[in-house]
């Protein structure tokens, strides 16, 4: 006997799915037609090993569909769309251009649920790691109003700033994580490969080192001897750190020491204050309520600390108060800030509002971004110089003496 998945629909057209064991893929269409199913699909299940391995693969195939792809997305969606193409038949012509398998397979179950007669929010829904709530409500508004190429057109917008956040994000640091992973490969290979027959050598001198070359001696021979024990106590320290930041309380904490670090604090705070501004304007201008708008920006900050005050901001609307007394109240926006969001609530342009107060604050961080980039330069030369000189000193200094001894 072998083991059958099975697809079907029974006779109230309700979609079912299961398995089965049968002789063959005919004994399966027999038995589910005595129980009065219509069988759609039906293939051999797969071992528990392999299933385990294809969703291990789909897991990481949807990890790695990145921004680009979700915003290339959505521009061909509204351009489909103006054009007049079906979105069933778009979704299938996307599909078929999709470099990543689960986001072909993504694109494809899309246009069959749809053909099913469900909604295209509802299904985006069923993939959050690819379709955020953001996206989610943005195109149920589209959907709902019969201006989803509008919709799309946003998203569009929205997610090409956010890639370009993230891009001079990581342009800024790229130099000093190289620089440091550069610096700390260096130093363990002269640890480990370079120091150790010059201390042998020195030992051999039978006098008392200088104080460089003896601390150099020590940091060599406890990477050599222990390095095994740095790497488990690294691990177990990441391992800590991970499962801390995993509780609630943990979480909190880790995201309000990271907007108190010295300069980058700042920068953080003003970057998650854009993109909450740039996500209630797209909210707002969707046409979703207040309320429900600052419950998405708070999920979209990717920030606990933040997302507290902004879920402080919904109860104080829910009391009865303004937009602009509720944002006084969480400390999070500054006097120039909260003054335009006083005037656009006045003239009711609140949705302009914020997207102006968004670019403030994205100016402002990509401006420092730019600063710190050009101070880190001259900071990690330095660094490298002492390194470089601690490293010359306890090598030379001992056969400097010994030279000096041997003329005396």
């Amino acid at each position: 006997m072998a083991t059958f998945d099975y697809t079907g629909r029974t006779t109230a057209g309700t979609a079912i799915r299961g398995r089965l064991e049968a002789a063959s893929t005919a004994g399966v269409v027999a038995e589910l037609t005595g129980k009065g199913i219509l069988p759609i699909e039906i293939v051999a299940a797969r071992s528990d090993g392999i299933a385990a391995f294809a969703g291990l693969q789909r897991w990481w195939h949807e990890r790695s569909i990145t921004l680009n792809d979700v915003i290339m997305f959505c521009r061909q969606m509204a351009t489909l769309i103006r054009a007049g193409v079906p979105i069933t038949r778009g979704l299938r012509g996307l599909a078929e251009t999709m470099r990543n398998p689960e986001f072909r397979s993504i694109l494809s179950g899309i246009a069959d649920e749809i053909e099913r007669g469900h909604e295209l929010a509802g299904i985006l829904q069923r993939h959050p790691r690819v379709f955020s709530n953001l996206f989610v409500a943005v195109v149920h508004i589209g959907e709902s109003s019969g201006r989803l190429e509008d919709a799309f057109e946003r998203l569009h917008g929205y997610l090409s700033l956010e890639e370009e956040t993230r891009r001079r994000v990581k342009s800024a640091l790229r130099y000093p994580i190289m620089v440091l992973v550069a610096i700390a490969i260096a130093m363990a290979v002269i640890n480990v490969f370079v120091v150790p027959p010059f201390a042998k050598l020195f030992e051999s001198f039978g006098s008392e080192l200088p104080l460089p070359t003896r601390i150099l001696m020590a940091t060599s021979r406890i990477s050599a001897d222990y390095w095994h024990v740095g790497l488990i106590a690294i691990a177990a320290i990441a391992f800590g750190i991970r499962r801390w930041t995993a509780t609630e309380e943990g979480r909190l904490a880790w995201h309000r020491w990271q907007l108190r670090l010295p300069r980058f604090g700042s920068i953080l705070e003003r970057a998650l204050l854009a993109r909450f501004c740039r996500t209630l304007a797209i909210t707002l201008g969707a046409g979703l309520p207040v309320t429900q708008c600052l419950s998405i920006a708070a999920r979209a900050v990717d920030n606990e600390f933040v997302a507290r005050r902004i879920g402080e901001m919904r109860a104080d609307i829910e009391s009865g108060e303004t937009l602009t007394a509720s944002a006084h109240s969480s400390r999070l926006f500054t006097p120039l800030v909260m003054q335009m969001l006083a005037v656009g609530e006045e003239t009711g342009a609140v949705e302009t509002t914020l997207s102006e107060v968004a670019s403030y604050y994205e100016r402002e961080v990509d401006f420092d971004l730019k600063q710190i980039g050009d101070a880190i330069e001259p900071i990690m030369i330095v660094v490298v110089g002492v390194l470089v000189l601690g490293l010359a000193l306890g090598v030379y200094l001992p056969m400097w003496e010994l030279a000096s001894a041997s003329r005396g």
